[in-house]
This record gives C-alpha cells, structure tokens and sequence, in this order.
C-alpha cells in the first residue's frame, strides 16, 4: 500500500481549471489576430498618418538603435588666389673686423744688484733657521744628558743611602754584641769575685762579726742595705718609657746581674706582671740605666731582684 493511500494529507492537489486557462490563452491570441489584421487595414488607408503598434510576444528582444540624421556637409569656399611672392635678396653677410690682439705687457726691468740681495737674504735666512735647528739640537740633547747625569746622581746617593743604612745596622749589631760580650765577660768576673769572696769568706768564717740573731755563714754581712732597693728603683723609674692603660696595678719582677763597679751585666724577668708591654718597658729602662748605685758599703751586689709597678711612677 503506497504512502499517499494511507496519508491522504500527502497526495498532491488535483489541477483543476486547466481548461479555463486553455480558453484564457486562446481568446488573448484571438484578441492579438485580430489586433494585427485592424492594425495592417488602417495603414492602407491611410498612408500618411503616423502608425504605432505594440507587438507583444512571449520571448524578450532588444529594440535596434535608433536612426541618427546625418550632419549636412559643410560648404566649402573656394581658396583665395595667391598673390605673386616678392623676391628679396639676403642681406650680405657684414665683414669681419680686425681685433688687435692684447700686446704682451713690458716685463719690469729687474736691478741685478737687488736681486743679489735678495738672494743673499734668502741665503741668510736659511743659513739662521739651520743654526737655530741645530741650536735646538744640541739643547734637547743636552737636557737629556743632564737629565740622565741626575737620575744617575740620584740613584748612586740612593744607593749610598742604602750602604750607609745598612752599616749602621751592622754597626749597631756589632756594638750590641760587643756589648753583649763584654757583659759576659764582666759576669763572668763577678761570678769570679763572688767565689773568691766564698773562699775568703769560708777561710776567715771563724772571725765572723754578726750580731746575736744573725743567721748567716759569712764573717760578715755582705747583703744590700735596708734601703737600697729604694735606691735602686729611683735610678732606673725615670729611663721607664710606658704609656699604656692597664688594669691594676701589675707588677714585674726582675734579677739584675752586676759587676763590681755597678755595670749591668745582664737582666731577666722572673715574674711576669701578664703585660708583655710593661714587661719590656723595664728591661729597656735597665738597658738604659746601666750601672747601678753602690750600696752603703761602697759596694754593689752582684745579684738583685728589684720589683716595679705602672702606678709607682706616678
């Protein structure tokens, strides 16, 4: 069963009113005969009267230009007659001039005796700037001889400078170590003395002359006096050189080794005050000082232990 049959919403329409339109066109081509032949029986009739017709067709045509009157050619005159040329001859070419042509002008008469002196003065002009040239020569060369003649001038004093330097160190080396031999040799002699003194001093104990408390062995005291520690502090405190701040009032212990004469012979430090600066302000002031004073006796001991403090110079 088709789809049409059971939809019946889906057949098309029927086309009903074909034979009206068959009748339509019919009469419209009957109207146009019978326009054409009304149309072509006017026209003979009457010939002279303007005719229009509209001619209906079903296919489209495109109408041909439309007639353009050509433009009436212009009349043309006649060309008027020529009339016979005059003949006139070329005027004659004019005749050259003769220019006179620029003379040379006169060289200037030269005097020969100022062109010798002119030359002379070139002469002597060139002759002056060699000489100056020459002049300047020898001047730089010989501001750079000076200028080597002083660098080495400077350079031997620098280097005698240095010589010299360098012997007074070694000079200064030598005198310590001389000094530092004869110290030992001066503490040798006092070792010396001290063991010939023992020796006098075991030979003659019996005659010994000390007092009911005395402790010793010798026939005499031979030890420093009450005050001569004081003695000796006062001589060495000026030579301390010490500026440094401390805390408290540290103290620095030193044995001094002398010559019968009171010479320092030789010095070490036995208690360190912990101040390395204080200890060596006091042995450079022993240094300094040199010989110590003798004792009441008129005597110096050969050995001593003195004691300094920072704030005992004050």
């Amino acid at each position: 069963m088709s789809l049409a049959a059971d939809r019946p919403e889906f057949t098309p329409p029927s086309t009903s009113g074909r034979g009206r339109a068959i009748g339509l066109a019919i009469f419209a081509h009957v109207l146009l005969i019978a326009a054409l032949t009304w149309g072509v029986g006017w026209k003979r009739e009457s010939t002279n009267a303007p005719v229009q017709a509209e001619l209906w067709s079903t296919t489209v045509q495109q109408a041909a230009p439309a007639l353009v009157e050509p433009e009436p050619t212009p009349k043309v005159e006649p060309l008027p007659e020529k009339k016979p040329e005059l003949k006139v001859d070329p005027p004659s070419p004019p005749k050259p001039v003769k220019v006179a042509e620029p003379q040379p002008e006169p060289e200037p008469k030269i005097d020969p005796q100022i062109a010798i002196e002119k030359v002379k003065k070139i002469e002597e002009k060139k002759k002056l700037d060699k000489k100056k040239a020459a002049e300047a020569k020898a001047l730089a060369k010989q501001e750079a001889e000076e200028e080597a003649a002083e660098e080495a001038r400077l350079e031997e004093l620098a280097k005698k400078k240095r010589a010299l330097e360098a012997k007074k160190v070694k000079d200064a080396k030598d005198a310590k170590e001389a000094k530092a031999a004869e110290n030992d040799k001066k503490y040798e002699a006092s070792l010396k003395a001290a063991r010939e003194a023992n020796l006098k001093r075991i030979a003659g104990i019996a005659g010994a002359s000390g007092g009911e408390t005395a402790t010793g062995t010798a026939k005499q005291s031979t030890g420093p006096s009450a005050g001569y520690g004081g003695r000796v502090s006062a001589r060495v405190k000026p030579n301390i050189v010490f500026t440094a701040e401390v805390a408290g009032n540290i103290e620095a212990g030193v044995e001094v080794r002398t010559a019968p004469d009171g010479t320092i012979t030789g010095r070490r430090i036995i208690k360190s005050s912990g101040n390395k600066a204080w200890d060596d302000a006091v042995l450079r002031a022993l240094d300094k000082t040199e010989i110590l004073p003798k004792d009441t006796d008129g005597r110096v001991p050969p050995t001593i232990e003195i004691y300094f403090k920072p704030k005992d110079l004050l």
